[in-house]
């Protein structure tokens, strides 16, 4: 649910921001607020305590103090003021002083009273913190004032306000849900991947992390190769002259690392672009030629701010699975067709569902003609049709070069990803003067697309953790099988001869033949969340077969060995989301 879209829900959390801080400041008196907006999950309010600090343990006492303003039931009263009153009635507040003074000329100014607390605000609220009634305050963290790292950090306190408390108890289950399946949790428990305070913001991935990561890397190779794609590996470093020719070193030259070599000032690449522009540019092309897909799996690097690193889904360096499409003006549509029915295969496959949002023109800084983006955006909408999506406009928002399509992939808690897009560009073309040879002898400008599917593979690696609650399907389970004998002593070589079997027949299997309790090896594969557990004792050593035990299920299915093999090798073909 998106809180900050919501036409009841926004306003309610957005007083009930205001309700924290009145209760901050009752048990604060010395705190000052900078701003308390809606977000997507609720709300937070950004505050300075000078030397108190909130701490999650103190949430409770805060819940407390909002639920006994709220039983008052003040009314929330809207003013107007000019700008020399509102001055002098946030005097002595710092950060209501500079948001007063950065206002631009004209701006209404407004605050909303409640009781003892009057608050500077924009709106709009409920009518009153009677109507407070069901809300929780989630956790606190750090965040530098204005987002900038050389200002004072402030503490950030987040909530949740909903009218029903059914409504609340469902989100906090949700959220409850949620936490069981961080990514980051779960890479842990199930050794895929870790991070080290010697490279923050690099993951390293671990054996049983490589191959899963290599399972979705060959599977995309696969999947390109059916259509179309031919594949490349540009230099992960390249000079400062090619990023001034991308236009990179003057928009983005904070977001790169960069070294002397030589003398020479390089950069790694933050972007795959500008280096396929090169191989695009390494032959003369005819128009029979076109189209020419060009995939990537590239590496890049990009400088985050400490705070912002979260995981696989915010990182340093990651692989995007880049491709570059170059076309005739007259195949564009039946290529974005192409390649909406190829991201809506490759979604499918991994039970994702997806909504499609059309990015338009910019209103100031945008290139081309405005005909020539009307044309764009008609021909993406129109190809969303044709490929029979929707597609939401998302007015203002493309890129100064094109507009482009983004794909909101939805996961099976409900949540929201932005993991695919579709960008024409006009600009790179023009930059690195891009042409092919048409039918009559004349130089033309190709059409480029830029694309990705999976976004980056280390990030779509966190998304798939998510939502599968690391519970795989069979085809990218790093480990598919557990051999596990009831008696070492007496089921180990039967055992051995089974784990063998399955190596042989490419399955990925282990053997835990360690002496430890059968419930306890039995405990320990579920908790590794490995598809298929097989038990072997006496029963099965007499009549060589195999005890299957799925994972999540008590059920065991005994059957002939050669027939669980064909049953996984199935599973494996078809990629199927179930055992």
């Amino acid at each position: 649910m998106n809180i900050k879209e919501n036409e009841r829900l926004n306003p309610l959390n957005h007083s009930c921001a205001h309700l924290l801080a009145q209760a901050v400041r009752h048990l604060y008196p010395n705190a000052k607020f900078w701003v308390g907006p809606v977000i997507d999950s609720g709300f937070y309010y950004d505050m300075d305590l000078g030397d108190d600090v909130i701490k999650e343990e103190d949430l409770a006492k805060i819940e407390k103090e909002m639920k006994k303003i709220a039983k008052d039931g003040k009314r929330i009263v809207r003013n107007v003021l000019t700008k020399e009153e509102a001055l002098e009635m946030f005097h002595d507040d710092p950060y209501k002083i500079d948001l007063i003074e950065n206002m631009d000329e004209g701006t209404e100014i407004t605050c909303y009273s409640q009781g003892d607390f009057t608050d500077l605000c924009r709106g709009p609220h409920v009518e009153s913190v009677k109507e407070l009634k069901y809300f929780k305050l989630l956790k606190v963290s750090g965040a530098y004032f204005k987002g900038d790292s050389k200002n004072k950090v402030l503490q950030r306190v987040y909530g949740v306000c909903f009218d029903k408390e059914e409504d609340l108890n469902q989100y906090l289950d949700f959220l409850e849900e949620a936490k069981k399946r961080d990514h980051k949790k779960l890479g842990r428990e199930l050794d895929l991947f870790m991070m080290s305070e010697y490279g923050p913001g690099f993951p390293f991935f671990l054996p049983k992390g490589m191959i899963l990561r290599n399972l979705l890397e060959n599977f995309w190779y696969e999947e390109h190769s059916k259509e179309g794609y031919q594949f490349i590996k540009t230099p992960i470093m390249l000079s400062r002259e090619l990023w001034e020719i991308s236009g990179h070193w003057e928009n983005y030259r904070e977001n790169m690392y960069t070294s002397l070599i030589d003398d020479k000032t390089y950069a790694i690449k933050p972007m795959n672009c500008p280096g396929g522009m090169l191989v695009y540019k390494n032959q003369l092309h005819s128009y029979k030629d076109l189209p020419i897909r060009c995939g990537e799996l590239g590496q890049v690097h990009r400088h985050e701010a400490s705070g912002a690193l979260n995981g696989l889904f915010r990182v340093r360096t990651f692989t995007q699975d880049d491709a570059h499409i170059f076309m005739r003006e007259d195949q564009i549509e039946e290529e974005i067709i192409r390649l909406i029915r190829f991201i809506d295969r490759i979604y499918h496959l991994f039970g994702l569902t997806y909504d499609i949002e059309l990015s338009t023109r910019p209103e100031e800084k945008f290139i081309g003609t405005i005909e020539s983006w009307n044309r764009a955006e008609a021909i993406l909408q129109k190809a969303c049709k044709e490929a029979g999506h929707d597609c939401k406009i998302n007015p203002g928002d493309g890129a100064f070069y094109g507009p482009k399509l983004d794909f909101h992939i939805r996961d099976s808690l409900g949540r929201i990803w932005q993991c695919g897009t579709i960008q024409l560009d006009n600009n790179l073309p023009e930059r690195f003067d891009l042409i092919y040879i048409d039918k009559d002898g004349t130089k033309k400008r190709p059409i480029m697309l830029h694309r990705v599917i999976f976004g980056s593979i280390e990030r779509f690696i966190g998304i798939l953790i998510e939502h599968f609650a690391g519970a795989f399907p069979v085809w990218l389970a790093p480990v598919q099988a557990m051999v596990v004998p009831v008696s070492s002593e007496h089921h180990l070589e039967y055992a051995k001869v089974v784990y063998q079997k399955l190596k042989d027949a490419k399955i990925r299997v282990e053997l835990d033949d360690r002496n430890e309790k059968l419930g306890y090896r039995l405990r320990e594969a579920q908790t590794k969340k490995i598809p298929y557990t097989i038990i072997l004792g006496n029963q099965e050593s007499t009549n060589q077969t195999v005890n299957i035990r799925k994972f999540g299920s008590e059920e065991k299915i005994e059957m002939p060995l050669d027939d669980f093999i064909q049953y996984l090798q199935e599973k494996n073909d078809s990629k199927s989301l179930n055992y």
